[in-house]
């Protein structure tokens, strides 16, 4: 057995969800917009991995394989075999793992200090703004919540959607990217979940999206990208 899958069958999780590939990071995850985060940072990367689905469907997030590696019971979740130190590094909260990720390979976040902050900054204001926000219109315009005959809490929702598009698009004006030229992990962060306002929550008329151009602008481009293309449809959905 190799010093690698040594290293995994520590944790639990492998149990459930064997590792073919030990040498490789584990990705265990599902094609959200939190989930597809890593999944696209990853091919972007090209950081050798292995994805593992965590199905909903089955409460997977909720086994205690699953909670032994992340406690909070959501995806994505890793195991680094290869982490700081040449040990295995488990980890849990997308932005987390976004920004081990970029540091490990030294891709998609600025080095220069400042650029990192104000990188961050922006991976902070989805994690705290975007993704909080949307996911609480999506719930109220798409699921459960739309059969509440007060409106009130949907349209609390959807007006401070409108503010953080607003936000997005105003800082967009004359910008490729959040940070300028230099595509990001705050664009990997953020667009995954402006993708799904628009698309899976069908909230675009809703928050008046036409009205936001540079947003549509960067958003085309980021789908546009052959690895974003890839990192949207993993963990793939098992056969029929």
């Amino acid at each position: 057995m190799t010093q690698a899958a040594n290293a995994l069958s520590d944790f639990p999780i492998t149990r459930k969800w064997p590792a073919q590939h030990p040498d490789r990071i584990q990705l265990y995850s599902l094609p959200t917009p939190n989930g597809v985060k890593v999944s696209i940072l990853l091919e972007e990367i090209g950081l050798p991995y292995e994805p593992h689905r965590v199905g909903f469907e089955n409460n997977d997030q909720l086994t205690p394989a699953f909670l032994s590696l992340n406690p909070n019971n959501k995806i994505p979740a890793i195991i680094d075999p290869q982490g700081p130190g040449g040990k295995p590094l488990p980890l849990f909260e997308s932005g987390a793992i976004l920004v081990y990720l970029a540091d490990k390979s030294g891709k998609f976040l600025p080095r220069d200090p400042a650029l990192r902050y104000q990188t961050l900054q922006w991976v902070m204001f989805q994690m705290g703004g975007v993704g909080p926000m949307f996911g609480q219109l999506g719930f109220f315009h798409k699921f459960a919540g739309k059969d509440y005959e007060d409106k009130r809490p949907r349209d609390r929702y959807v007006a401070e959607s409108k503010r953080l598009l607003g936000v997005l698009d105003k800082h967009l004006a004359g910008e490729d990217w959040i940070m300028g030229e230099e595509y990001t992990i705050a664009d990997i962060a953020i667009w995954p979940w402006v993708r799904n306002l628009v698309g899976f929550y069908e909230a675009g008329e809703l928050v008046g999206f036409q009205d936001f151009p540079n947003v549509k602008r960067v958003l085309d481009a980021f789908v546009a990208r052959p690895a974003v293309a890839r990192g949207l449809e993993i963990p793939k959905a098992p056969s029929a």
